[in-house]
């Protein structure tokens, strides 16, 4: 490693408000690398190459490593404390999960493997999916979707080879306008109509209502259930007749599985195909780009339109089959398959027993979040939440002028992720929380005394919340900027 040259900075950088870029850390001649001894020949560059270096960072390595150490710190995470967003169940990620994942039996092998050589990756497919459809009352699954979204699409182009099936061409998917945002995108991006039915006063999908909308042009309804308020929809049998009568198909979004593990299924609720985000409800790595999985499984009558091909137990070991009338493939191989494995691995350490506590907790410690919360801000609809609930800061906003926005920001000063804010739309100045089971009773206590204690001092001194956060680094980015004003390079700023 050569010494590095240019002057030595006057004083380390240890932590401070401003992390210099990596430009500013550059002094010419500093290296993080050394090449080794060159054992081919030499091939002259191109002049202009040669007279004009490219005009890169020269760092050192300790430099260059302090620099990603220092911003790692600045990184909330799972790790760190109480991730509450609705509707995501950001929950802690248990270590077994990676240790099983790390195994290079599994990590090393080549998605391209001929089936008799990866007999054990197809074990873990075949086991993961038996647990899955057992849980949600399903046939057979498909590990193809790489993600929730991708899970959607997948739903919804068998609803379409469904139809088409029974020469029918329908265009119209009914959703509630509680829904995530990804449903009437994914509705559009296979090339049908969204249709939108009002939650009633309830917050919940009146049967009259979806009664109204349904009609021999109806490909089927997107739903989730706990919906996206976090109630369990009371009428979803009735719901599941009125789409059936006109031979329309239901699909369950599985963002919200994690209240209802081991407790009630989508299969005897009358759903036909349900996806599951097992970065979510399985405890694999979600968020900050990590990979996802958004298994997609179905009834019976559906299984020959799957993505394929799918493992298929035989005398001989397992094999690939391609289903009858399969949609094609989702993904370029078979999904994130170390994902699965991972979610596979907290299935088996949990049991049966265990994934239905994971649901009870998850109810219990939200319902106690809710209760606690009651009087500093409104809870819009009172029937008793499930795994999550939403909050309004409606009052607050008329009474101090303080808003959703600026609650979530303050919660940052108390070491606590911010829940998911302004969503769904039903609910003005929405926040929307979700504690999960991993979550202590002393932490759910210090996330309510958190936000007590916010909406009591907007009250006693609005402009105090509203300037939050008063700790962090970066206290009020323009949230629109990034997007309207790309800076792509390092050199561009």
């Amino acid at each position: 490693m050569p010494e590095p040259a240019g002057p030595a900075r006057s004083a380390p950088l240890v932590g401070g408000d401003a992390e210099p870029t990596l430009a500013a850390l550059s002094s010419p001649g500093r290296r993080a690398w050394s090449f080794p001894e060159l054992d081919v020949d030499p091939v002259a560059l191109p002049s202009e190459a040669a007279d004009r270096p490219p005009p890169l960072p020269e760092v050192s390595e300790r430099d260059l490593v302090a620099h990603f150490t220092r911003l790692g710190h600045r990184t909330f995470a799972v790790d760190l404390g109480a991730y509450p967003l609705g509707s995501c169940t950001m929950k802690y990620n248990p270590k077994v999960c990676d240790w099983a994942a790390e195994s290079a039996g599994f990590r090393d092998l080549h998605p391209a493997l001929p089936a008799p050589l990866a007999q054990g990756a197809l074990e873990v497919l075949l086991e993961a999916e038996a647990i899955l459809c057992e849980l949600t009352g399903m046939a057979r699954a498909t590990f193809q979707p790489p993600a929730g979204a991708a899970g959607e699409l997948t739903g919804l182009l068998i609803m379409r080879a469904y139809h088409e099936a029974a020469g029918r061409r329908r265009s119209t998917v009914v959703i509630p306008d509680s829904a995530h945002g990804t449903n009437p995108a994914s509705v559009s991006l296979a090339g049908f109509r969204t249709l939108q039915v009002k939650s009633d006063e309830r917050g919940m999908v009146s049967p009259d209502a979806l009664r109204a909308v349904v009609d021999e042009d109806t490909v089927g309804l997107m739903l989730t259930n706990p919906n996206t308020l976090g109630l369990f929809e009371q009428d979803i049998v009735e719901l599941a007749g009125i789409v059936h009568d006109v031979d329309g198909l239901l699909y369950y979004d599985g963002a919200n599985l994690n209240a209802i593990l081991g407790v009630a299924r989508p299969g005897d609720m009358g759903f036909d195909i349900v996806h599951s985000n097992l970065h979510k409800t399985f405890a694999t790595p979600h968020g900050g780009g990590g990979p996802g999985a958004g298994p997609v499984a179905v009834t019976g009558r559906l299984t020959r339109f799957l993505p394929g091909p799918l493992p298929v137990r035989d005398g001989e070991g397992i094999r690939w089959e391609m289903p009858e009338a399969s949609i094609g493939r989702l993904h370029g191989n078979h999904g994130n398959f170390l994902v699965v494995l991972r979610a596979l691995t907290y299935m088996l350490a949990l049991g049966g027993p265990g994934l239905r506590r994971v649901a009870e907790r998850s109810v219990l410690n939200a319902r106690y979040l809710a209760h606690r919360l009651t009087g500093a801000y409104e809870i819009p609809f009172p029937a008793p939440c499930m795994h999550e609930f939403v909050a309004s800061a409606a009052a607050l906003k008329r009474a101090t002028g303080v808003r959703a926005m600026d609650v979530a920001k303050a919660l940052l000063d108390r070491g606590i992720h911010a829940p998911t804010m302004y969503f769904p739309l039903v609910v003005e100045e929405a926040l929307m929380i979700e504690p999960t089971e991993t979550e202590s009773p002393e932490t759910v206590d210090a996330l309510a005394d958190a936000l007590a204690e916010i909406a009591r001092i907007a009250a006693e001194d609005p402009g105090l919340v509203q300037g939050a956060p008063h700790s962090t680094p970066v206290s009020r980015p323009d949230d629109a900027e990034a997007a309207r004003n790309p800076i792509l390079t390092w050199d561009d700023a």
